[in-house]
């Protein structure tokens, strides 16, 4: 993955999960990297141990995506330390699955806020920079349920099928630049998104259901977002769906 080496990779949603296991496999194939996200204590970890185990720097920026203001603070951070940035991935996410007679109305709007807002506000913040120097990396992370949709899916499945046509559009709009577009569509992934449901319905069938699929871990994702970055200069990888194999 010689093509990642000496990239300036920004991660929001970098304090678990995804986001955590892309910071540090940027950082392992030689990669600066900036951890957005707004549990500072969590990346202060996450730098320490990107710094003593792989010897790249990492910039810590606490950044509500859901707040314009900070995304554009991420990006100024980012080229006052480091002089550019090469990669953005839009990763802080949340999954509030819910039946919606449960009518969360507030649940809904956060998902609205973060899952596609908070890209919205990437792409703005991030994009005139990759623009004037002709070449960086738009990584949205939509979802399996960005391709289809599931009961209680309906409203998250929403702001991810947008996440997928912004970042169809994007890749159009961009193609006759230096700068690509790459949106990754996880299918389950062992991570912290379910503990925020709140439907109980949902939570019972969860643990209904627990054990029927091995889900996949943070770094298959992780794997497949070093390898659309990793790419030559005039390759864009579009698309990647994850799915877990189900036996």
């Amino acid at each position: 993955m010689e093509n990642v080496n000496g990239k300036v990779v920004v991660v929001t949603g970098a304090s678990s999960g995804i986001g955590e296991a892309i910071a540090y496999r940027a950082a392992e194939q030689k990669a600066d990297v900036v951890l957005a996200a707004r549990r500072t204590g969590r990346l202060d970890k996450l730098k320490a141990r990107i710094e003593s185990e792989t010897g790249q720097r990492a910039l810590v920026v606490e950044t509500d995506v859901t707040d314009r203001s900070q995304v554009e603070a991420l990006v100024e951070k980012t080229k006052s330390e480091f002089g550019k940035i090469d990669v953005l991935v839009n990763n802080a996410g949340v999954m509030l699955l819910s039946f919606m007679a449960k009518d969360k109305v507030d649940e809904w709007e956060k998902m609205v806020d973060v899952n596609v807002k908070g890209v919205l506000f990437g792409v703005h913040a991030a994009l005139p920079s990759m623009l004037e120097q002709d070449s960086g990396h738009i990584i949205n992370v939509s979802s399996v349920a960005g391709h289809e949709v599931f009961a209680s899916s309906s409203v998250y499945s929403a702001t991810k099928y947008a996440v997928r046509a912004l970042s169809m559009g994007l890749e159009k709009e961009l193609s006759k630049t230096g700068v690509r577009v790459t949106n990754i569509s996880p299918g389950a992934v062992e991570s912290e998104l379910a503990e925020h449901i709140t439907d109980d319905d949902i939570l019972e069938r969860f643990k209904e259901r627990a054990g029927e699929m091995k889900k996949l871990q943070a770094d298959d994702i992780a794997n497949a977002v070093l390898y659309a970055v990793s790419q030559p200069p005039a390759v864009n990888v579009n698309e990647v769906v994850v799915r877990p194999l189900q036996k």
